[in-house]
């Protein structure tokens, strides 16, 4: 089953966000304005608007209200995206052109800042301090994740605990939050409130703990890039962190590092062991575990569809392959 058939009751408002976030992001600068929605244009599943919706269902449900908050969060993770690709000189995205790519980097770094800006202006919408809030504090993580991103690229002595902190900052805080605000904009009681976003932060570790094994595990039609590209842009993830343990893995992949220039042939064999030394399926059992906990904030929750759709949500992170 595809994803978008689990929350497919939720096509009617997630159409009227898609028409949001690109009526949002529309510009009087031809450039911003092109470059903006060639972003939006190459697709994404929109997971963070479908958290949004589906914590509303556990209060007083306004597709206004919901609207707001769903096309902020949607955009701050856009501007990231943007942001990411620059730190990551990253030339391919969902199999397009990256805008650092087609323009520069400069283009493409105050694109992400216009981004963040709209969305920021979006959530004025909502005249709640509280959700203002927690999205500037989401933004401050964000940005520390990118930083940190680029202070440990290259550094073969980090260890899970610092890794763990980093995808929380690049992605679990953006869907917990994405839980929490929709929640807040529904008026959602306190408990319930915590455990949406509970819920939200082990789903998003759980998923790009998946993402990362996928790097390495999945085909490069299916990534849209070569297989342990992150491993060659110098991003060193968990399936990298737990075959580090092997002092071979280890000396070889700090010889690749040292080289002047080095080629993504010189990583093949590192490649190759971290996808046979159990270190996938090492990085698979966290993830699960991560998803357990997910399971668990649910429970306190009241039985009704959207209930259902977050347990389905989860399952289908787990089994992802692709």
């Amino acid at each position: 089953m595809k994803l978008a058939m689990i929350y497919s009751f939720l096509k009617q408002d997630l159409a009227v966000i898609e028409d949001a976030v690109n009526e949002t992001i529309q510009s009087n600068n031809p450039v911003l304005r092109e470059a903006s929605s060639q972003l939006l244009n190459a697709g994404g599943k929109r997971i963070r608007p479908v958290f949004v919706l589906l914590a509303g269902k556990f209060g007083n449900y306004d597709i206004e209200r919901m609207k707001s908050v769903a096309v902020s969060l949607e955009l701050i993770h856009t501007a990231s995206l943007v942001h990411d690709d620059v730190i990551d000189e990253a030339e391919v995205r969902r199999g397009e052109e990256t805008i650092k790519s087609r323009w520069d980097n400069r283009i493409a770094m105050y694109t992400g800042d216009y981004i963040f800006a709209r969305s920021l202006e979006n959530l004025s919408a909502l005249n709640d301090p509280k959700a203002h809030q927690i999205l500037a504090e989401t933004m401050v993580e964000l940005c520390l994740g990118e930083i940190e991103q680029i202070k440990d690229k290259y550094n073969i002595d980090q260890n899970v605990r610092s890794y763990l902190r980093r995808i929380k900052r690049k992605t679990a805080i953006l869907i917990a939050a994405s839980c929490r605000m929709g929640a807040i904009a529904a008026g959602v009681g306190q408990e319930e409130e915590k455990a949406l976003y509970r819920y939200g932060y082990y789903v998003g570790m759980s998923y790009q703990i998946i993402d990362d094994v996928l790097d390495f595990t999945a085909s490069e039609k299916e990534l849209g890039k070569p297989a342990g590209s992150d491993l060659i842009q110098g991003n060193i993830t968990l399936p990298v962190l737990y075959s580090l343990e092997d002092h071979e893995i280890k000396d070889e992949l700090l010889q690749v590092f040292l080289k002047e220039k080095s080629t993504p042939d010189d990583f093949s064999w590192i490649i190759q062991r971290i996808k046979t030394n159990g270190s996938i399926d090492k990085s698979l059992e966290l993830s699960d575990r991560y998803l357990k906990k997910a399971y668990e904030a649910l429970e306190i929750l009241p039985q009704n569809r959207a209930k259902q759709t977050l347990k389905g949500i989860a399952k289908y992170i787990g089994k992802r392959r692709t």
